[in-house]
């Protein structure tokens, strides 16, 4: 305990005594990487898993070769990280997410949705139920009315209401207001059985810096998240129904981020737990900082305590996407993948590595 005595006995190490030590960084964990998909030709951004029900482990990833027209492009790969399609001819497109079950023609068919940013729309592509050649069923203008940047779309996320089934795009840009810079569209039949996009509602702060590009919704849970690149994640219902719709829930991740807020990913397990990942948009090697799914205890809106910081060698990571299913023996507990501006692909992560790595050790989907 310090007294006066002391402070003027040997002032120089009482005063040392009494300081607070400052408090440390947090410790980054490195992750191994488990797969580096072929190369792009250009300029990738954003990758987005989707399932395949029947056969998990020949599941995809859909991801975005981000130049103009003709080379760009949506590229599908194998979990092995192989080509295996390539669809091109898209001007710019940026990011892209993935969809089950939208009603189109009588029919419930999985999703690829792409913001072609240069074309001012977004390209839907229809998933085929054994995971083969992906076929474009539609497009819809977005923006209607705005110019310049703020009429270029660049995020997406895709939501599918648990309620009724229906599936929205909520979709970002490369400028916008203060209040309003999401646009949420509402996905539908165009009645000759093509997919159209129906405006819904404009919602979303923004601090002003930077953009707005990295976009999640939690289906199961409800959520919207968005990363505000110079400010922090923005949480709101994802129901442009919902009572509450014009409320923002959340306003976290506002601290210790060296660089641009850009990917969101969650890692969603069956129970409502889980985890959300947000990229800290380095270069040489990016790192994710990882929250709770349901916030703290009493409170799911809570997610200001960040459980720990990983990274995986990817260069300035964009996109960024996660799932729990399993997929196969060589991802049982899911994965994370991240862009790798780079080396011109996308990195692959075990999430069992993700998860055992340093401390706190975090949940898999199953035991």
């Amino acid at each position: 305990m310090c007294n006066a005595r002391d402070l003027v006995i040997v002032p120089v190490l009482v005063l040392a005594a009494c300081r607070t030590p400052p408090p440390q960084p947090p410790s980054v964990v490195d992750v191994p990487v488990a797969v580096a998909t072929d190369k792009v030709s250009a300029d990738p951004d954003d990758p987005a898993i989707w399932v395949n029900r029947a056969n998990p482990a020949r599941s995809l990833i859909v991801a975005t070769n981000k130049v103009a027209a003709p080379h760009g492009a949506l590229v599908v790969f194998g979990l092995d990280g192989k080509t295996r399609q390539i669809i091109d001819g898209l001007d710019r497109p940026n990011n892209v997410d993935v969809e089950y079950g939208l009603p189109l023609a009588g029919r419930a068919v999985d999703i690829a949705v792409v913001t072609e940013r240069y074309r001012r729309r977004l390209r839907v592509y229809r998933i085929p139920a054994d995971g083969g050649g992906l076929s474009e069923i539609g497009v819809a203008p977005v923006f209607a009315g705005e110019q310049g940047d703020l009429a270029e779309p660049m995020g997406i996320a895709l939501y599918r209401r648990p309620r009724d089934g229906a599936v929205f795009a909520v979709v970002g840009r490369k400028s916008g207001p203060r209040d309003g810079y999401l646009w949420q569209y509402r996905l539908e039949d165009d009645g000759a059985g093509r997919a159209r996009g129906v405006l819904v509602r404009r919602f979303g702060r923004f601090s002003g810096t930077g953009e707005i590009e990295a976009i999640a919704v939690d289906d199961q849970l409800g959520y919207v998240y968005y990363a505000d690149e110079g400010d922090g994640i923005h949480k709101w219902h994802a129901d442009p129904d919902h009572p509450e719709a014009g409320r923002e829930l959340a306003h976290f991740g506002r601290e210790g981020f060296l660089k641009d807020r850009e990917g969101i990913a969650i890692y969603a397990r069956a129970d409502g737990t889980g985890y959300l990942l947000c990229t800290d948009q380095i270069a040489g090697s990016s790192q994710y900082r990882i929250y709770r799914r349901e916030g703290s205890p009493g409170n799911p809106h809570d997610h200001s305590e960040h459980l720990k910081i990983v990274r995986g060698g990817a260069d300035s990571t964009d996109g960024l996407d996660a799932t729990s299913a399993a997929l196969g023996p060589a991802f049982s507990q899911g994965l994370l993948v991240a862009m790798n501006s780079g080396g011109l692909n996308f990195l692959v992560y075990r999430w069992e590595d993700v998860a055992g790595a340093g401390r706190p050790k975090l949940k898999l989907a199953r035991p």
